[in-house]
């Protein structure tokens, strides 16, 4: 897994969330941060798309299960 991307999702999970009391890994999924719940989550993907300057797809978005997921279709994306 890409550890520069991830450390930017860090970051902007915990700026959305306003705690960083979680530990994200490729297997982390909603169910595993506190505050991560639907409305969170587009607030998260939008400021992934403007750190990373990308647009996901919406297929993209339904496929992704887990943190994992959301790094290997940045690192797609932005190659």
């Amino acid at each position: 897994m890409d550890s520069t991307i991830l450390d930017k999702i860090k970051v902007i999970f915990s700026n959305v969330l306003e705690h960083s009391d979680f530990n994200l890994t490729e297997s982390t999924t909603t169910k595993d941060v506190n505050g991560w719940e639907s409305s969170t989550h587009m607030m998260i993907i939008t400021e992934v798309e403007t750190e990373f300057d990308i647009e996901f797809e919406l297929d993209e978005l339904w496929s992704m299960k887990n943190v994992g997921d959301l790094v290997r279709i940045i690192a797609l994306k932005t190659q």
